[in-house]
């Protein structure tokens, strides 16, 4: 499975502006709702209802929220480079500014698992996070996460 085949460039967002966790991850569930047709007052509950457990603050700067949810489809994968950090209550204590939401459909259990182990190699490349915080549009970002996931999956 290639990061490709869950995330779209129209799933990319540059300088998501944000003052928490809670904002962020209400603004990218609005985003999720536009590519998913899902109402992103389900996809943000299915998002905080995952963070209740543990926060998804990976380490680093990067968070990776995700929840399967009836009603999506598809797997669906959102990539946010925040304008500002923001406290994410990460298991290193530091804010985040890279976001990349997983959603998938109630049923895919052994799917969510590929795609999240997937994301989660790729943030944790230290040159993969660079490169996208060094991005400036949306079609870099897309491609910095797209072609190296790519690369890695060919190596």
């Amino acid at each position: 499975m290639g990061l490709s085949e869950f995330l779209s460039p129209e799933g990319v967002v540059l300088n998501l502006h944000a003052s928490c966790k809670r904002e962020a991850l209400a603004l990218l569930s609005d985003k999720a709702s536009q590519l998913t047709g899902t109402p992103a007052a389900q996809i943000r509950q299915a998002l905080m209802d995952r963070e209740q457990l543990g926060s998804t603050g990976v380490g680093r700067g990067v968070a990776i929220p995700h929840g399967k949810i009836d009603g999506v489809g598809e797997i669906v994968g959102l990539l946010a480079k925040l304008h500002q950090p923001v406290d994410f209550e990460s298991v290193d204590d530091q804010p985040v500014d890279i976001i990349f939401v997983l959603l998938a459909p109630a049923d895919a259990t052994a799917a969510h698992l590929k795609a999240l182990a997937k994301v989660s190699r790729l943030l944790r490349d230290e040159r993969v996070r660079e490169a996208l915080r060094g991005a400036e549009t949306t079609e870099a970002l897309f491609a910095i996460a797209a072609d190296t996931a790519q690369s890695n999956a060919a190596a």
